[in-house]
């Protein structure tokens, strides 16, 4: 924890050093606007910090919005990757002997991620179909949950925990009965699934509890302490967070095993029940064995930094186990792993018992049925 606060105030003094070190400490925040980088005026390298180099820049920008839309301002940036022609955001404040000051606070990336959701879009039609499109529906719905119940509900005061366990139903709901339509496999896709985000939901409560986990190991989670001033509940946060990241892959899996059950009662209606489990089960195993992997791997590509960092430090394998940031990963792969294990024998217990006769409209043997 010492560490962690250390490093946090090194990275508050390295980006709020332009504000820090100026002859008034009081500052008043006029807003932020959009620029475009006119010109680089000059470029020197200076040291930051033990040795740390840092680029600062000289520039030029000219204001496309605000009070003062049209006029050019020069200060100077520590801000990497800019270059002449940028579209930046930018922070003005006034101090208190009216002095102005400018700095970046982001690149403006709007129409570059704008064309990389169009091509997403695209993709999921041209190669998903109807199927493709009623996935984006169910995807569009999820997030609306997302931002205007989850969120809004947690800073509210509700507990995260239950709140998540609820948003994570209706996500559910659209995921599987809007992409899979409204039939007998996806209900018991739907039932299955939330049986199992129920028993995670027990895992993860007693796991953050025995290994203490606060639910503080970002900057974000300090940031949002003292936004919020100290009102949330961080390791609720946390399960929350658990709950809301295993979904997808338990969606995927839930909806497979009842498809494989029909497919194996449809080819062969007087096939024994207990054969049945026992081929989906195999099938099942083989996808659990993908899909933990894509959990671990998934997990590790997001903290490929933090190894980094913990690998300069020359930590030992335990002592860096137990660093919080570390534990709380190995904690979310281990539980969302799990909640995926038993999700492929509850699905195919419930679809072994109730899918029997069931014909699917998707089903090869009845093709010539008609259905919107």
């Amino acid at each position: 924890m010492i560490l962690k606060k250390l490093l946090f105030t090194i990275l508050l003094l390295v980006s709020f050093s332009e504000n820090i070190f100026a002859q008034e400490v009081y500052e008043e925040y006029k807003g932020t606007y959009n620029a475009k980088i006119t010109q680089i005026l000059n470029k020197e390298t200076r040291e930051i910090w033990d040795g740390t180099q840092s680029a600062y820049k000289k520039i030029e920008v000219k204001l496309l919005d605000g009070p003062q839309k049209g006029e050019t301002k020069v200060f100077e940036t520590d801000f990497p990757e800019i270059k002449k022609g940028l579209n930046i955001y930018i922070n003005h404040y006034i101090y208190i002997g009216g002095e102005e000051n400018f700095s970046i606070t982001n690149i403006n990336r709007k129409n570059q991620i704008y064309f990389f959701i169009g091509l997403f879009i695209l993709a999921t039609i041209l190669l998903g179909g109807k199927q493709g499109i009623r996935s984006l529906l169910s995807l569009v719905l999820s997030f609306l949950v997302i931002f205007y119940i989850l969120l809004p509900g947690i800073l509210h005061g509700w507990n995260p925990l239950i709140a998540s366990f609820l948003v994570a139903s209706i996500i559910l709901f659209f995921a599987i009965f809007f992409t899979h339509g409204w039939n007998k496999e996806s209900l018991i896709a739907f039932c299955g699934t939330m049986f199992s985000v129920l028993l995670t939901s027990i895992f993860a409560i007693i796991a953050v509890k025995m290994t203490h986990l606060s639910g503080f190991t970002t900057d974000e989670s300090t940031y949002l302490y003292f936004n919020t001033k100290g009102a949330l509940d961080f390791s609720g946060l946390l399960l929350g967070a658990i709950i809301i990241g295993v979904l997808g892959v338990l969606d995927d899996i839930a909806v497979t095993q009842a498809a494989i059950v029909t497919e194996l009662y449809d080819s062969n209606p007087k096939i024994n029940p207990f054969e049945v489990y026992k081929r989906a089960m195999r099938v099942g195993r083989e996808h659990v064995g993908a899909l933990v992997n894509t959990l671990v791997l998934a997990y590790t590509g997001t903290a490929l930094p933090l190894l980094l960092l913990f690998k300069t430090r020359e930590y030992s394998f335990t002592t860096a186990i137990n660093l919080e940031v570390f534990t709380t990963e190995i904690i979310r792969t281990i539980i969302g792993s799990i909640g995926l294990m038993m999700t492929v024998p509850i699905v195919t217990l419930l679809s072994v018992y109730f899918l029997r006769g069931y014909t699917s409209k998707n089903s090869h043997s009845h093709k010539h049925h008609h259905h919107h």
